[in-house]
């Protein structure tokens, strides 16, 4: 019985998974809200099972897989279109230490993805000076801070660059410290310049052509 429990519980978790993957490659979702969705869908008006959502990784996972199978003819070079133009934007803020995260990072950016960057320097005025004084019209919000709820969530500018958003997120100096630590299993949650001109380089050499 534990057993049939153990295994309905995981073919729900992946069936939740897979649906939340479509919701974000095909309408751009965050992974909040397509996990809730998914799971609406999944088990219409029925009560939750515990522990029967999936986490992002699981999701993650089953975007990459959605990509493979429907969108391998041009997901390949969005991803390289959105990774020339954030090397672009980090390269013009590069004295903000910026780092690249999301899923133009991960590889599962598609056509409703976006730029997100994390930024550091004394205090947020400063980049926000900075992007004003190149007059880059600014959508000023908030995002949670990468390190948790215990920590203030930081404010973020959004902004077009070539046509495709851009959300910097603007952390102070101090927040650089252990950002660029993979986790435990060995996941980069962000890279700096360095990083995605090797991801880019890497690419190339795979023969995976840029978008027009």
């Amino acid at each position: 019985m534990t057993n049939d429990a153990f295994d309905d519980s995981a073919q729900l978790r992946l069936e939740i998974a897979a649906a939340a993957a479509r919701l974000v490659a095909q309408d751009g979702a965050d992974y909040g809200s397509a996990k809730r969705k998914a799971a609406r869908q999944v088990l219409g008006e029925a009560p939750s099972p515990p522990n029967v959502l999936p986490d992002n990784d699981m999701i993650e996972e089953q975007v990459r897989q959605y990509n493979a199978v429907f969108l391998a003819d041009s997901q390949p070079a969005r991803l390289f279109q959105l990774r020339m133009i954030a090397l672009q934007v980090m390269e013009a803020l590069q004295q903000f230490h910026p780092l690249l995260s999301g899923p133009v990072l991960n590889g599962t950016a598609g056509p409703h993805d976006e730029i997100y960057l994390q930024l550091f320097a004394d205090s947020a005025k400063e980049i926000h000076i900075f992007l004003l004084n190149k007059n880059v019209v600014l959508d000023m919000s908030e995002s949670p801070h990468f390190k948790g709820a215990r920590y203030d969530a930081v404010e973020t500018a959004s902004f077009l660059w070539k046509n495709e958003g851009v959300h910097a997120a603007m952390y102070e100096l101090d927040d650089m410290r252990g950002a660029l630590k993979a986790k435990a299993d060995g996941k980069v949650l962000r890279t700096d310049i360095a990083g995605l001109r090797s991801l880019l380089a890497a690419s190339l050499a795979d023969g995976v052509p840029a978008a027009d």
